[in-house]
């Protein structure tokens, strides 16, 4: 699963910032200069704890019901969402070699059309993916 969501608790603090947490994952937290500023750092800050998570194999909690997140009068709690993977798109797009093996009448077709063997394998397996 790369897609979650979860309550995060929004405090408004006295210079007009805001500090939000996330109370279901450790070390989730982050703040912005305004509510709209603190959403986008929340949604960053989930992906990328989330993202951690998953790297490391760590069982990822599930998220509070909403009812049972107390909070204070200068409070407030919001769902946010995030998207790992499009976070490892944006974030982990860092070049592997890989070796492969094929045919040889097809490696001498494809060289005499000049493709780009990276370029074709890397739309092949987008194409597979996004059929999964």
């Amino acid at each position: 699963m790369t897609k979650y969501a979860y309550p995060a608790v929004f405090t408004k603090e006295a210079d007009g910032k805001y500090s939000v947490v996330f109370r279901d994952l450790e070390g989730c937290f982050t703040c912005g200069d305004n509510l709209e500023h603190a959403i986008e750092m929340a949604e960053d800050a989930l992906a990328l704890v989330l993202y951690g998570y998953e790297v490391d194999g760590r069982e990822i909690p599930a998220p509070s019901e909403l009812r049972n997140i107390e909070i204070t009068s200068d409070e407030f709690i919001s769902y946010v969402k995030c998207d790992t993977l499009e976070y490892r798109k944006m974030y982990s797009n860092k070049s592997v070699r890989k070796n492969v093996t094929l045919p040889e009448w097809l490696n001498a077709e494809a060289e005499a059309l000049k493709l780009n063997f990276s370029q074709v394998l890397q739309e092949a397996l987008m194409q597979k993916l996004s059929k999964s």
